[in-house]
Protein backbone atom coordinates (compact mmCIF):
# COMPACT_ATOMS: atom_id res chain seq x y z
CA UNK A 1 0.00 0.00 0.00
CA UNK A 2 1.15 3.61 -0.38
CA UNK A 3 0.15 6.92 0.27
CA UNK A 4 0.68 9.34 -2.62
CA UNK A 5 0.70 13.15 -2.39
CA UNK A 6 1.30 15.90 -4.53
CA UNK A 7 2.02 19.58 -3.17
CA UNK A 8 1.90 23.11 -4.00
CA UNK A 9 6.08 22.44 -4.08
CA UNK A 10 5.92 20.31 -7.03
CA UNK A 11 6.52 17.38 -5.72
CA UNK A 12 5.22 13.82 -5.56
CA UNK A 13 5.70 12.08 -2.08
CA UNK A 14 5.57 8.30 -1.72
CA UNK A 15 4.89 6.67 1.59
CA UNK A 16 5.01 2.78 2.36
CA UNK A 17 1.72 2.13 4.68
CA UNK A 18 2.73 -1.22 6.37
CA UNK A 19 -0.64 -2.46 8.62
CA UNK A 20 0.28 -4.69 11.27
CA UNK A 21 -0.58 -4.99 14.95
CA UNK A 22 0.52 -0.86 14.94
CA UNK A 23 0.23 0.74 11.26
CA UNK A 24 3.92 2.59 10.19
CA UNK A 25 4.55 4.63 7.35
CA UNK A 26 7.61 5.00 5.99
CA UNK A 27 9.18 7.38 3.11
CA UNK A 28 9.43 5.57 -0.15
CA UNK A 29 9.93 7.92 -3.07
CA UNK A 30 10.06 11.75 -3.59
CA UNK A 31 10.02 12.90 -7.15
CA UNK A 32 9.60 16.30 -8.61
CA UNK A 33 6.78 15.66 -11.12
CA UNK A 34 5.74 18.84 -12.78
CA UNK A 35 7.27 22.36 -12.85
CA UNK A 36 4.24 23.98 -11.44
CA UNK A 37 2.36 22.74 -8.03
CA UNK A 38 0.35 19.87 -8.19
CA UNK A 39 -3.10 20.07 -8.61
CA UNK A 40 -4.91 16.27 -9.23
CA UNK A 41 -3.79 12.92 -8.89
CA UNK A 42 -5.49 9.47 -9.44
CA UNK A 43 -4.55 5.93 -8.70
CA UNK A 44 -5.84 2.36 -10.32
CA UNK A 45 -4.02 -0.98 -9.21
CA UNK A 46 -0.58 -0.32 -11.57
CA UNK A 47 -0.98 3.44 -12.13
CA UNK A 48 -0.89 6.42 -10.52
CA UNK A 49 -1.28 9.73 -12.61
CA UNK A 50 -0.49 13.72 -11.14
CA UNK A 51 -2.28 16.83 -13.06
CA UNK A 52 -0.27 20.02 -12.34
CA UNK A 53 -0.87 23.63 -13.33
CA UNK A 54 1.83 23.08 -15.71
CA UNK A 55 -0.61 21.72 -18.26
CA UNK A 56 0.47 17.77 -18.39
CA UNK A 57 -0.51 14.80 -16.48
CA UNK A 58 2.02 12.34 -15.41
CA UNK A 59 2.40 8.70 -15.52
CA UNK A 60 4.01 6.72 -12.82
CA UNK A 61 4.35 2.60 -12.97
CA UNK A 62 3.59 1.27 -9.35
CA UNK A 63 5.01 -1.92 -9.44
CA UNK A 64 7.83 -1.19 -11.31
CA UNK A 65 8.53 2.14 -9.23
CA UNK A 66 9.04 4.11 -12.42
CA UNK A 67 8.07 7.31 -14.60
CA UNK A 68 6.59 6.12 -17.83
CA UNK A 69 5.92 9.00 -19.99
CA UNK A 70 3.33 12.58 -19.64
CA UNK A 71 0.14 13.18 -21.30
CA UNK A 72 -0.24 16.87 -23.09
CA UNK A 73 -3.29 16.97 -24.18
CA UNK A 74 -4.78 20.12 -22.54
CA UNK A 75 -4.30 24.02 -22.61
CA UNK A 76 -4.68 24.81 -19.20
CA UNK A 77 -4.52 23.91 -15.21
CA UNK A 78 -5.13 19.44 -14.93
CA UNK A 79 -8.02 20.10 -12.35
CA UNK A 80 -9.81 16.46 -12.14
CA UNK A 81 -8.92 12.71 -12.86
CA UNK A 82 -10.54 9.48 -12.80
CA UNK A 83 -9.87 5.99 -13.66
CA UNK A 84 -12.53 3.46 -14.77
CA UNK A 85 -10.89 0.38 -13.45
CA UNK A 86 -7.75 -0.69 -15.67
CA UNK A 87 -9.07 0.12 -18.92
CA UNK A 88 -9.59 3.78 -19.03
CA UNK A 89 -8.70 7.10 -17.44
CA UNK A 90 -10.50 10.50 -17.93
CA UNK A 91 -9.67 14.16 -17.18
CA UNK A 92 -10.32 17.58 -17.29
CA UNK A 93 -9.23 21.14 -17.42
CA UNK A 94 -9.45 24.50 -17.48
CA UNK A 95 -9.78 24.08 -21.22
CA UNK A 96 -12.91 23.06 -20.99
CA UNK A 97 -11.83 19.37 -22.71
CA UNK A 98 -12.28 16.21 -20.75
CA UNK A 99 -10.04 13.24 -22.37
CA UNK A 100 -11.41 10.26 -22.85
CA UNK A 101 -7.68 7.92 -22.36
CA UNK A 102 -7.05 4.15 -23.48
CA UNK A 103 -4.58 2.95 -20.23
CA UNK A 104 -3.14 0.05 -22.29
CA UNK A 105 -1.21 2.06 -25.01
CA UNK A 106 -2.52 5.69 -23.27
CA UNK A 107 -3.81 7.28 -26.67
CA UNK A 108 -6.52 9.89 -26.41
CA UNK A 109 -9.79 8.33 -27.62
CA UNK A 110 -11.49 11.26 -27.80
CA UNK A 111 -11.48 14.77 -26.41
CA UNK A 112 -14.92 16.51 -26.05
CA UNK A 113 -15.83 19.93 -25.57
CA UNK A 114 -17.23 19.56 -22.44
CA UNK A 115 -17.94 23.69 -20.66
CA UNK A 116 -17.75 26.84 -21.79
CA UNK A 117 -15.38 27.72 -19.25
CA UNK A 118 -13.42 25.27 -16.68
CA UNK A 119 -14.04 21.39 -15.83
CA UNK A 120 -13.99 21.50 -12.26
CA UNK A 121 -14.70 18.23 -11.19
CA UNK A 122 -15.85 14.89 -13.06
CA UNK A 123 -17.19 11.34 -11.76
CA UNK A 124 -17.66 8.04 -13.69
CA UNK A 125 -20.80 5.82 -12.59
CA UNK A 126 -19.95 2.73 -11.10
CA UNK A 127 -21.23 0.54 -14.98
CA UNK A 128 -18.75 3.22 -17.21
CA UNK A 129 -21.80 4.01 -18.98
CA UNK A 130 -21.85 7.51 -17.55
CA UNK A 131 -20.11 10.59 -16.37
CA UNK A 132 -21.02 13.44 -14.81
CA UNK A 133 -19.15 16.81 -14.83
CA UNK A 134 -19.19 20.56 -13.49
CA UNK A 135 -17.69 24.08 -14.52
CA UNK A 136 -17.48 27.00 -14.33
CA UNK A 137 -20.81 27.53 -17.11
CA UNK A 138 -22.90 26.93 -13.99
CA UNK A 139 -24.07 23.88 -15.34
CA UNK A 140 -23.97 20.03 -14.56
CA UNK A 141 -23.66 17.66 -17.57
CA UNK A 142 -24.54 13.85 -18.28
CA UNK A 143 -22.35 11.60 -20.48
CA UNK A 144 -22.91 8.95 -22.53
CA UNK A 145 -19.75 7.38 -22.33
CA UNK A 146 -20.47 4.50 -24.48
CA UNK A 147 -21.18 6.81 -27.60
CA UNK A 148 -19.11 9.77 -26.16
CA UNK A 149 -21.68 12.26 -26.11
CA UNK A 150 -23.70 14.59 -24.11
CA UNK A 151 -26.93 13.04 -22.41
CA UNK A 152 -27.85 15.67 -20.31
CA UNK A 153 -27.28 19.64 -19.43
CA UNK A 154 -28.68 20.65 -16.19
CA UNK A 155 -28.60 24.40 -15.48
CA UNK A 156 -26.68 25.24 -11.86
CA UNK A 157 -27.63 28.57 -10.17
CA UNK A 158 -24.02 28.61 -9.13
CA UNK A 159 -20.38 27.02 -10.35
CA UNK A 160 -20.06 23.88 -8.83
CA UNK A 161 -16.79 22.70 -7.33
CA UNK A 162 -17.65 18.88 -6.98
CA UNK A 163 -19.00 15.80 -8.41
CA UNK A 164 -19.22 12.63 -6.93
CA UNK A 165 -20.87 9.28 -7.39
CA UNK A 166 -22.26 6.97 -4.07
CA UNK A 167 -19.87 3.70 -4.63
CA UNK A 168 -23.70 1.99 -5.57
CA UNK A 169 -24.53 4.80 -8.17
CA UNK A 170 -28.28 5.39 -7.04
CA UNK A 171 -26.93 8.91 -6.22
CA UNK A 172 -24.72 11.33 -6.70
CA UNK A 173 -23.60 15.20 -4.86
CA UNK A 174 -22.83 18.51 -5.89
CA UNK A 175 -20.42 20.49 -3.73
CA UNK A 176 -21.36 24.74 -4.28
CA UNK A 177 -19.14 26.32 -1.56
CA UNK A 178 -20.50 24.97 1.02
CA UNK A 179 -23.49 23.17 0.64
CA UNK A 180 -23.65 19.94 -0.59
CA UNK A 181 -26.81 18.81 -3.08
CA UNK A 182 -27.76 15.03 -2.71
CA UNK A 183 -29.61 13.99 -5.95
CA UNK A 184 -31.33 10.40 -6.74
CA UNK A 185 -30.64 8.79 -10.10
CA UNK A 186 -33.82 7.87 -10.81
CA UNK A 187 -35.48 11.22 -10.33
CA UNK A 188 -32.39 13.70 -11.12
CA UNK A 189 -34.14 15.73 -8.37
CA UNK A 190 -32.42 16.95 -5.16
CA UNK A 191 -33.92 15.01 -1.89
CA UNK A 192 -31.69 16.85 0.28
CA UNK A 193 -28.86 19.60 1.03
CA UNK A 194 -26.33 19.68 3.61
CA UNK A 195 -24.43 23.21 4.60
CA UNK A 196 -21.24 23.62 6.55
CA UNK A 197 -20.12 26.66 8.45
CA UNK A 198 -16.81 27.09 5.79
CA UNK A 199 -16.36 26.21 2.51
CA UNK A 200 -15.95 22.72 1.06
CA UNK A 201 -12.78 21.19 -0.17
CA UNK A 202 -12.93 17.51 -0.15
CA UNK A 203 -15.81 15.07 -0.16
CA UNK A 204 -15.99 11.33 0.15
CA UNK A 205 -18.41 8.43 0.43
CA UNK A 206 -18.28 6.21 3.13
CA UNK A 207 -20.65 3.84 2.16
CA UNK A 208 -23.09 4.55 0.26
CA UNK A 209 -24.96 6.38 2.75
CA UNK A 210 -22.34 8.37 4.65
CA UNK A 211 -20.23 11.17 3.40
CA UNK A 212 -16.85 12.22 4.62
CA UNK A 213 -16.72 15.99 4.32
CA UNK A 214 -13.73 18.19 5.29
CA UNK A 215 -13.06 22.23 4.14
CA UNK A 216 -11.40 25.53 5.16
CA UNK A 217 -11.20 23.99 8.84
CA UNK A 218 -9.54 21.53 10.89
CA UNK A 219 -12.66 19.63 11.02
CA UNK A 220 -13.85 16.35 9.23
CA UNK A 221 -17.25 15.39 9.62
CA UNK A 222 -19.61 12.24 8.69
CA UNK A 223 -22.91 12.79 7.44
CA UNK A 224 -26.13 10.85 6.81
CA UNK A 225 -27.10 11.23 3.34
CA UNK A 226 -30.72 10.08 4.10
CA UNK A 227 -31.52 12.54 7.32
CA UNK A 228 -28.71 15.26 6.22
CA UNK A 229 -27.65 14.99 9.36
CA UNK A 230 -23.87 15.12 11.42
CA UNK A 231 -23.12 11.83 12.94
CA UNK A 232 -19.52 13.10 14.22
CA UNK A 233 -16.79 15.30 13.87
CA UNK A 234 -13.78 15.85 14.88
CA UNK A 235 -10.15 17.65 14.98
CA UNK A 236 -8.31 16.03 12.34
CA UNK A 237 -5.25 18.72 12.02
CA UNK A 238 -3.90 21.88 12.56
CA UNK A 239 -4.94 23.51 9.21
CA UNK A 240 -7.15 23.15 6.35
CA UNK A 241 -7.89 19.50 5.17
CA UNK A 242 -7.11 19.65 1.39
CA UNK A 243 -8.26 15.68 0.47
CA UNK A 244 -9.57 12.95 1.86
CA UNK A 245 -9.44 9.00 0.92
CA UNK A 246 -10.93 6.08 2.36
CA UNK A 247 -10.74 2.42 1.41
CA UNK A 248 -11.86 -0.92 3.38
CA UNK A 249 -9.32 -3.28 4.08
CA UNK A 250 -10.52 -6.84 5.78
CA UNK A 251 -13.59 -5.40 6.65
CA UNK A 252 -11.95 -2.15 8.53
CA UNK A 253 -12.45 1.18 6.89
CA UNK A 254 -10.09 2.98 6.63
CA UNK A 255 -9.91 6.56 6.12
CA UNK A 256 -6.92 8.88 4.82
CA UNK A 257 -6.81 12.93 5.07
CA UNK A 258 -4.21 15.80 4.13
CA UNK A 259 -3.67 18.88 5.44
CA UNK A 260 -1.75 22.50 4.78
CA UNK A 261 -0.36 21.26 7.98
CA UNK A 262 2.03 19.28 6.16
CA UNK A 263 0.13 16.09 7.66
CA UNK A 264 -0.57 12.65 6.53
CA UNK A 265 -2.83 10.77 9.09
CA UNK A 266 -4.64 7.29 8.73
CA UNK A 267 -7.60 7.12 10.80
CA UNK A 268 -9.48 3.72 11.60
CA UNK A 269 -13.33 4.43 11.33
CA UNK A 270 -16.00 2.20 12.90
CA UNK A 271 -19.41 2.41 11.12
CA UNK A 272 -21.07 -0.21 14.07
CA UNK A 273 -19.36 2.88 16.32
CA UNK A 274 -20.19 6.01 13.59
CA UNK A 275 -20.75 8.77 16.41
CA UNK A 276 -17.38 8.03 17.90
CA UNK A 277 -14.12 9.71 17.00
CA UNK A 278 -12.56 7.78 14.37
CA UNK A 279 -9.07 6.28 16.17
CA UNK A 280 -5.36 7.76 14.81
CA UNK A 281 -3.35 5.01 13.43
CA UNK A 282 -0.59 6.82 12.67
CA UNK A 283 0.17 9.86 10.83
CA UNK A 284 3.66 11.60 8.75
CA UNK A 285 4.39 14.83 8.64
CA UNK A 286 5.99 15.84 4.51
CA UNK A 287 7.07 19.49 5.43
CA UNK A 288 4.60 20.80 2.37
CA UNK A 289 1.71 22.34 1.60
CA UNK A 290 -0.36 19.15 0.14
CA UNK A 291 -3.40 19.93 -2.40
CA UNK A 292 -3.97 16.12 -3.17
CA UNK A 293 -3.70 12.95 -2.21
CA UNK A 294 -4.67 9.38 -3.10
CA UNK A 295 -3.46 5.52 -1.76
CA UNK A 296 -2.25 3.10 -4.85
CA UNK A 297 -3.38 -0.53 -3.27
CA UNK A 298 -1.75 -3.50 -4.88
CA UNK A 299 -4.09 -6.05 -5.86
CA UNK A 300 -1.88 -8.91 -4.08
CA UNK A 301 -2.58 -7.33 -1.01
CA UNK A 302 -6.03 -7.93 -1.23
CA UNK A 303 -7.40 -4.46 -0.26
CA UNK A 304 -10.50 -3.38 -1.70
CA UNK A 305 -11.16 0.03 -2.62
CA UNK A 306 -14.20 1.66 -1.09
CA UNK A 307 -15.34 3.75 -3.82
CA UNK A 308 -14.57 1.32 -6.61
CA UNK A 309 -17.00 -1.68 -4.87
CA UNK A 310 -19.82 -1.40 -8.11
CA UNK A 311 -17.39 -0.99 -10.38
CA UNK A 312 -15.10 -3.96 -9.64
CA UNK A 313 -18.05 -6.11 -9.46
CA UNK A 314 -19.45 -4.96 -12.72
CA UNK A 315 -16.26 -4.38 -14.52
CA UNK A 316 -15.85 -8.35 -16.34
CA UNK A 317 -18.91 -7.58 -17.96
CA UNK A 318 -18.74 -4.18 -19.06
CA UNK A 319 -15.01 -5.45 -20.25
CA UNK A 320 -16.43 -8.14 -22.52
CA UNK A 321 -19.11 -5.52 -23.81
CA UNK A 322 -16.80 -2.83 -24.30
CA UNK A 323 -19.31 -0.92 -22.98
CA UNK A 324 -17.18 2.43 -23.06
CA UNK A 325 -16.17 4.77 -25.36
CA UNK A 326 -16.17 2.97 -28.76
CA UNK A 327 -15.35 5.89 -30.67
CA UNK A 328 -12.06 5.65 -33.68
CA UNK A 329 -8.82 6.17 -31.81
CA UNK A 330 -8.44 9.48 -32.96
CA UNK A 331 -7.69 12.38 -30.87
CA UNK A 332 -10.59 14.92 -31.63
CA UNK A 333 -9.67 18.79 -30.90
CA UNK A 334 -10.75 22.10 -31.81
CA UNK A 335 -7.10 23.48 -32.07
CA UNK A 336 -5.38 24.77 -34.86
CA UNK A 337 -2.55 23.17 -36.61
CA UNK A 338 0.38 24.95 -34.36
CA UNK A 339 -1.21 23.70 -31.22
CA UNK A 340 -1.98 20.47 -32.50
CA UNK A 341 1.71 19.65 -33.02
CA UNK A 342 2.20 19.59 -29.09
CA UNK A 343 -1.12 17.39 -28.83
CA UNK A 344 0.77 14.07 -28.42
CA UNK A 345 1.77 12.00 -26.03
CA UNK A 346 5.10 12.56 -25.02
CA UNK A 347 7.16 9.16 -23.49
CA UNK A 348 10.14 10.03 -22.39
CA UNK A 349 12.90 8.04 -20.91
CA UNK A 350 11.96 5.96 -18.33
CA UNK A 351 13.45 6.92 -14.45
CA UNK A 352 13.44 5.21 -11.31
CA UNK A 353 11.32 6.95 -8.77
CA UNK A 354 13.84 8.90 -6.63
CA UNK A 355 14.37 7.64 -2.98
CA UNK A 356 13.85 10.72 -0.67
CA UNK A 357 18.11 9.66 0.89
CA UNK A 358 19.15 9.30 -2.84
CA UNK A 359 17.96 12.87 -3.67
CA UNK A 360 19.68 14.03 -0.98
CA UNK A 361 22.77 12.73 -1.77
CA UNK A 362 22.43 14.43 -4.95
CA UNK A 363 22.07 17.92 -4.07
CA UNK A 364 25.23 17.56 -2.09
CA UNK A 365 27.40 16.10 -4.95
CA UNK A 366 25.57 19.48 -7.00
CA UNK A 367 26.63 21.88 -3.87
CA UNK A 368 30.15 20.15 -3.83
Amino acid sequence: MELVAGCYEQVLFGFAARPAESWTVVPDFTHHAHSASLSAVAVNNRYVVTGSRDETIQIYDMKKKIEHGALLQHNGTITCLEFYGTTHLLSGAEDGLICIWNTKRWECLKSIRAHKGHVTSLSIHPSGKLALSVGTDKTLRTWNLVEGRSAFIKNLKQNAQIIKWSPDGERYVTVITNKVDIYKLDTASITGTITTEKRISSLRFITDSILAIAGDDEMIRFYSCDSQKCLCEFKAHENRIKDIYSFEREGQHVIVTASSDGYIKIWNLDLNKIKDMPSLLCEVNTKARLTCLAVWLDQASEVKENSDKAATSSQANEDEKASIVKVKKVCRTEKNDTTAKRKRKIAPEKQTLEAPLQKKKKRRKSLA
